[in-house]
């Protein structure tokens, strides 16, 4: 199906849409449920990141191979196979909590990361690909909306079974029992749902693309220097967007103190500003402004957000972490399509290669970490620490800018 016949596309994005609720409710539970496994597994810091590790080196370990998965099979079948994979990862959970095992933590996560991964390889370039190409930020963007609603409403859940401010291990096995039967049954409607297999321009043989667009001829993945670019790109954007996220509740205890109540309520910042940014794109793209144009407006727009947080007061930079949000919502929606642009038969490939740069979600907030302890002098952080390491946005943003301006154009 190529991007001229594709004009019914309604009920397949419907679906789709529930698949990115599930990524965002599956992600959700994991960060909420983390730091208390952490606390009940008795973990040193160091041993801390190896939770993490778990997690995102399943896209690099995975990535290629989902590819590869993706490709035999194509799009709907890789989103079948991930749900079983991530049904697996779901119910290892229970043993883990049962035998208080943390190897089998481990496990449980990086086989969950291993489904996340193929549905990731999946559903993105479905989702770029199911319409006219100009819009494809636009639908990422709607993507987003669920996706992000997922992660509160993933606490919700979790809140009918347990103590949220009491979360005990055996507490874990029945919702976990349920997230696994829902996956398996998602994974068995997906087999039956009306899913229609895309292709894009130029990646079916028949296709007159293919022959003469510009990735006829190509041999390699690495002859296609705006997706390598692109790839660059992601890895840098996955980083800043968890950054916020994972730093704002330590910048607040630096800026208001440990003592100081309801410093939870600061993470919603950030979620919202990227849900505003959603819905920005979905009522703005293209009607109004460009995919390409959006990310170079946003670049920006996270450019001035940085530089406030770092040179505003603590009390008042704080809350530049809604518009640093807002900034990164539409970054994702745009570098993928704009990456995964005339790739023609190499799409799946070069779709499992952007699935790899999820890793900067661990890399770009350990390195901030690590400016942390570079920088401080005293053994808890402050606030002026936070700003220093905080500088890390500027260069990330500026290169995010660059592949708008310029690499996601390279075509040599």
């Amino acid at each position: 199906m190529t991007n001229s016949k594709k004009s019914n596309y309604i009920i397949p994005l419907a679906i789709v849409s529930i698949l990115f609720f599930v990524i965002g409710f599956g992600v959700g539970i994991s960060g909420f449920l983390t730091p208390f496994l952490q606390d009940a597994f008795n973990l040193s810091t160091s041993q801390s990141y190896l939770v993490t590790a778990a997690i995102f080196s399943a896209f690099v370990v995975f990535g290629a191979p989902a590819g590869w998965i993706i490709k035999k099979v194509g799009y709907k079948y890789g989103m079948v196979i991930a749900f079983f994979v991530m049904a697996i990862g779901m119910v290892l959970f229970v043993p883990s909590s049962n035998m208080l095992s943390f190897p089998l933590f481990l496990i449980a996560l990086f086989i969950g990361g291993i489904g996340n991964t193929i549905l990731q390889a999946s559903v993105n370039p479905y989702v770029t690909i199911i319409g006219p190409k100009e819009s494809a930020a636009m639908r990422m963007s709607l993507m987003g909306i669920f996706n992000k609603s997922a992660w509160w409403l993933s606490s919700l859940f979790l809140g009918l079974f347990m103590d949220l401010n009491n979360v005990k291990l055996d507490d874990v096995i029945v919702p976990f029992y349920i997230v696994t039967g829902i996956l398996v049954a998602l994974g068995i409607f997906m087999i039956f749902a009306p899913l229609p297999e895309v292709k894009a321009e130029g990646e079916d043989e028949s296709d007159e693309a293919a022959t003469s667009g510009y990735a006829a001829g190509k041999t390699s993945i690495f002859q296609f220097p705006h997706l390598l670019l692109g790839v660059v790109a992601l890895f840098i954007y996955v980083g800043v967007e968890t950054l916020p996220m994972a730093s704002i509740i330590g910048f607040a205890k630096a800026v208001f103190g440990d003592t100081a109540t309801n410093l939870d309520s600061f993470a919603i910042y950030v979620p919202i500003g990227l849900v505003i940014g959603y819905i920005f794109g979905v009522l703005m793209i293209p009607k109004f402004i460009s995919q390409t144009a959006a990310l170079k407006m946003f670049s920006w727009i996270g450019i001035v957000s940085a530089l406030l947080l770092i040179f505003l007061p603590g009390e008042f930079g704080i809350y530049c972490m809604a518009l640093i949000g807002f900034a990164n919502s539409l970054m994702w929606p745009a570098i993928w399509p704009l990456a995964i642009a005339d790739l023609g038969k190499f799409t799946k490939t070069g779709s499992s290669m952007l699935v790899m740069g999820i890793v900067g979600g661990a890399v770009i907030p350990l390195i901030f970490g690590f400016l942390i302890d570079a920088v401080k002098t005293t053994e808890v952080a402050t606030v002026a620490n936070y700003q220093t390491a905080y500088w890390l946005f500027i260069p990330a943003y500026l290169y995010i800018l660059y592949f708008a301006v310029k690499g996601s154009k390279i075509r040599k």
